[in-house]
């Protein structure tokens, strides 16, 4: 099992990646994948056609409260992890084609959350196991996500908008993941749409990371967007999903036949 990350600044494309690079997991095999929408703004549903509420599911969040602040201990006896386990998979999960997906939804109520949170993430990470990739649209930093998610990233993608603070958000990220411990394979940078190749070169010196390349403009994504389609529907020869295939067989992503079988 792998789990992969998106970070950035609000509107960089973080959203349209993780759904894009679930399309090309799905039409290569190589599922089953759990999506994870751990951005308050909770957009990653709309971009591959979840409507949790209209599904009669719950964001983790809901859960959280419900088991540990108004149940009063349901599972009598149960670790606070097994209570949590239960709950997301009765009440938290989209069970879709080819993949499945969890919003963690907005923030708590004020309040101690150290025991919530240690359940929440040992829960996700035994539901993590039953997938051959998790993939996480993460908030602005990954201080949430070491807390009530993971502390292990195989390959984190941080996209990035052409200004000074696009630069200063990836140095701060990095500073977290290393000061909280986390553990990764690889931090990665890729361009969003309105980012100019030229300035890989100019990111890979700043930052000490490896830039992929960036994600096309593609005025079908636009369109998709705005009716509420699942981008998972775009053709296969969308600029967008194109940029996104090669951007993940540069990092090392490629099913398994292709290298068996190129061209």
């Amino acid at each position: 099992m792998k789990i992969l990350a998106s970070m950035g600044r609000g509107g960089v494309g973080k959203s349209t990646f993780i759904a894009l690079v679930a399309k090309y997991l799905i039409e290569v095999g190589e599922t089953p994948l759990l999506l994870v929408d751990a951005d308050p703004d909770q957009c990653l549903g709309y971009m591959v056609g979840v409507d949790m509420e209209a599904e009669g599911k719950k964001t983790i969040t809901d859960l959280v409260i419900e088991t540990f602040f108004e149940a009063s201990g349901t599972l009598y006896g149960a670790p606070p992890s097994e209570r949590m386990e239960s709950a997301i998979w009765e009440e938290g999960i989209y069970e879709g084609e080819g993949f499945d997906f969890i919003t963690i939804g907005t923030k708590y109520t004020e309040g101690c959350y150290c025991t919530p949170d240690a359940a929440l993430k040992g829960a996700i990470e035994r539901i993590a196991r039953n997938y051959k990739y998790v993939l996480i649209d993460s908030p602005a930093g990954l201080e949430q996500l070491n807390r009530r998610i993971s502390s292990r990233f195989d390959d984190i993608f941080e996209l990035l908008d052409p200004s000074k603070k696009a630069f200063e958000h990836v140095k701060r990220a990095v500073k977290v993941i290393e000061g909280v411990r986390i553990e990764y394979g690889h931090i990665y940078l890729v361009g969003g749409y309105e980012f100019p190749d030229e300035l890989g070169r100019k990111a890979e010196e700043e930052l000490g990371l490896r830039y992929l390349g960036k994600i096309a403009y593609d005025e079908l994504v636009r369109r998709f967007v705005l009716e509420g389609r699942s981008l998972l529907e775009l053709p296969d020869d969308s600029p967008a999903y194109r940029s996104v295939v090669a951007i993940m067989e540069r990092a090392g992503y490629v099913p398994f036949k292709r290298l068996l079988f190129p061209g």
